[in-house]
């Protein structure tokens, strides 16, 4: 062999040495043989709370869980329809529901029938965030209104005014505010909505004096002063709103509440894949960055085994059974 052949030759095995070692400490390398596409089911509108973190989580699971994975909004019926599709979808591990606890552990003592069974047609897989409420006012609602005790007496004055809109009818935020009213006693007729986005461009267009929902929701809309955050449904205030006040510190010490989101599949998948679902979620929302993210929406990032989802759904639906039947409310009412 020539000293040039002998050149050639020992060049071509070290560019290929080099090209193997890189396909396999690049992470690219192995996302060649992963599935092409999953998507995450959201039930509310692009712009909230429930589709940002399907959006954040979404980013961290591209090259992890398939090459591609998108955000699908199956808006309507307070987040049924994005239930709905959940449950006929495939059980291949690469469909997933990013949805509020109200879903699941509220609509079934507030409706006489849903299209799924919230236990026997889903299978958890991780708790996503938490978060505690807010009560906010616009501009139908004079600057002079600073308090919840304030907000009483305008809503007293002003009774054909007195109004609040929400995510969806039968949903956490909507019975915060309806226990309010009931303690405040005043008369707070309710305007449901396809998610606190949509409720809080008409409370910013004066087309409704107040809304609750999400503490996160009203972030970033409170610099311009054009909605005013009156109360948090926390234990202790919101580390996102520490200037205002809980209801609690308000005079309404039975309002303490929060929500979580969280991470849902088919019933039946398979445990291999639910494996991997979990895993990569809970690196997903384990890293800083993301972290970071979530706490600008006023979400705390919480990952949780598929068990302690459940329990935890379990939990939540039992305390707000007799709290659904002291309201009185029904899908139908």
């Amino acid at each position: 062999m020539t000293m040039d052949k002998h050149l050639q030759r020992r060049q071509f095995l070290l560019t290929a040495t080099a090209a193997a070692g890189f396909a396999l400490a690049h992470p690219l390398g192995h996302a060649q043989g992963l599935p092409e596409s999953a998507r995450i089911f959201a039930g509310f509108a692009p712009g909230g709370t429930v589709d940002v973190t399907g959006r954040r989580v979404a980013d961290k699971l591209r090259d992890v869980l398939a090459r591609s994975v998108v955000v699908e909004n199956r808006t309507g019926a307070g987040g049924q329809i994005a239930l709905s599709a959940l449950k006929i979808a495939p059980a291949d591990g690469l469909t997933l529901l990013v949805t509020p606890m109200s879903m699941l552990g509220i609509y079934p003592h507030t409706y006489k029938k849903l299209p799924y069974d919230p236990v026997a047609d889903f299978q958890p897989v991780s708790q996503a965030v938490r978060f505690d409420f807010g009560f906010a006012v616009g501009p139908m609602v004079p600057a002079s209104v600073k308090t919840l005790a304030d907000f009483v007496g305008w809503c007293k004055a002003n009774p054909k005014d007195a109004n609040f809109g929400s995510p969806a009818a039968g949903s956490v935020p909507h019975f915060v505010a309806e226990l309010f009213g009931r303690a405040a006693s005043i008369d707070l007729k309710h305007v449901p909505y396809r998610g606190t986005q949509p409720a809080i461009a008409d409370l910013i267009g004066g087309q409704v004096a107040s809304v609750s929902g999400p503490v996160g929701e009203f972030l970033q809309h409170l610099p311009a002063g054009k909605v005013r955050l009156l109360a948090t449904s926390g234990a202790a205030r919101s580390k996102f709103a520490p200037g205002v006040a809980t209801y609690a510190e308000q005079g309404f010490k039975d309002i303490v509440f929060d929500e979580w989101f969280g991470f849902y599949m088919p019933a039946k998948v398979p445990a291999d894949a639910l494996g991997r679902a979990v895993t990569a979620i809970r690196n997903a929302l384990s890293s800083p960055d993301m972290v970071e993210a979530l706490a600008q929406m006023g979400l705390e990032a919480r990952p949780s085994s598929p068990a302690e989802l459940a329990a935890l759904l379990k939990k939540d639906s039992e305390r707000w059974a007799p709290l659904i039947k002291t309201i009185g409310f029904t899908a139908e009412s």
